[in-house]
């Protein structure tokens, strides 16, 4: 993984260039640590050798898991990272397409890149802290008062 800083001034850019066999969520999560990350945006695009998607199931209050097991264009991934218990937690969306031109989406839980992921991060200046919501079963980011 490579990264260099686009802009920091008020808000910091970066853009994180993924490789292949790179994964995705613990490496993003690695660098949000390594950068003192709290509040930030991404979005991204690329591709991805598999990936494990995740719909939320509302009555067991976990993810299915939707396995990818071919090779993914990454058409949209959006995400967010915020604070989970003082720890920066990645929380992100994707759409693969398929070579039949389907596409799948959901929870990005898990995914390998190939050949390439260019993420694109923006930090922002204030806090987004993740609580824990009894209702959902999740840590859910809370605005402050």
């Amino acid at each position: 993984m490579r990264a260099k800083v686009l802009n920091d001034r008020a808000e910091r850019t970066y853009a994180v260039i993924f490789e292949s066999g790179d994964e995705v969520v613990s490496t993003l999560t690695r660098f949000a640590e390594s950068e003192n990350l709290t509040s930030s945006r991404f979005t991204a695009i690329g591709a991805f050798s598999d990936a494990v998607l995740g719909y939320f199931d509302w009555q067991k209050k976990d993810y299915e898991r939707i396995p990818v097991s071919e090779q993914a264009e990454v058409v949209s991934l959006i995400g967010d990272v915020a604070l989970d218990a003082e720890r920066p937690k990645i929380h992100a969306h994707a759409v693969l397409g398929l070579r039949d031109g389907t596409t799948r989406g959901g929870h990005l839980l898990e995914a390998h890149v190939r050949p390439t992921l260019e993420v694109i991060l923006t930090e922002s200046p204030n806090y987004l802290k993740r609580e824990f919501d009894r209702e959902s079963g999740l840590a859910l980011i809370r605005i402050g008062e």
